[in-house]
């Protein structure tokens, strides 16, 4: 009377049901243990063939110097030394590169005067005093000139790149750069004089 009868069970078609694919839980093998794993990390110190891995790290070394030398020539920021790397540092080099800088005739005004001096002492001593003063004098123009610099330079970094990002050593690194002859300079100006950063 409840049950169902057989005649019904056999007229409604039987729906295959999909196979469940499982999938696997975890990582598919065991944590090997800390000896196992100590085993697996363990590099001799001293490799059995010194002298093959001290040729290999001399190659590497002379081809990542010569990437390095290559990039202080183009301005390729990829390969410069960290301390030249950077937008804050690239804009301080092409502001110094684009002005003109008593700095960087130092170097050669200095020589003149010195072998002036030498040449001068022999023959008047008050006329070697006189071109050690103006050595002195030219000093401190150089002072006030870089210091006129960095002030104006400071100021565009702020302006393009926010107060936070005058580290330390930006000042010195903006100094050092007016105080080398341009050609000196590296990596090389990519600028000429009067050529600004935007």
């Amino acid at each position: 009377m409840f049950g169902r009868s057989k005649d019904k069970d056999a007229a409604q078609p039987q729906v295959e049901t999909p196979a469940v694919i499982e999938v696997p839980t975890g990582k598919g093998r065991p944590t090997p243990t800390r000896k196992q794993a100590e085993a697996a990390n363990r590099r001799p110190l001293v490799p059995a063939d010194r002298k093959a891995a001290a040729k290999d790290a001399r190659a590497a070394q002379r081809v990542e110097r010569e990437k390095q030398y290559q990039a202080m020539q183009s301005g390729d920021e990829r390969y410069l030394p960290a301390k030249d790397k950077g937008p804050v540092r690239r804009y301080t080099r092409l502001f110094v590169d684009a002005r003109w800088n008593l700095g960087e005739l130092f170097l050669p005004i200095a020589i003149v005067v010195l072998l002036a001096n030498i040449g001068l002492s022999a023959i008047s001593t008050s006329a070697a005093f006189v071109a050690l003063i103006a050595l002195y004098v030219f000093i401190l123009l150089m002072v006030v000139d870089s210091i006129i610099m960095w002030r104006r330079l400071k100021k565009k970094l702020t302006e393009k790149f926010g107060a936070d990002a005058i580290v330390r050593g930006t000042m010195m690194y903006a100094i050092t750069r007016v105080f080398q002859i341009r050609r000196a300079r590296l990596p090389k100006p990519q600028n000429k004089h009067g050529e600004w950063p935007s």
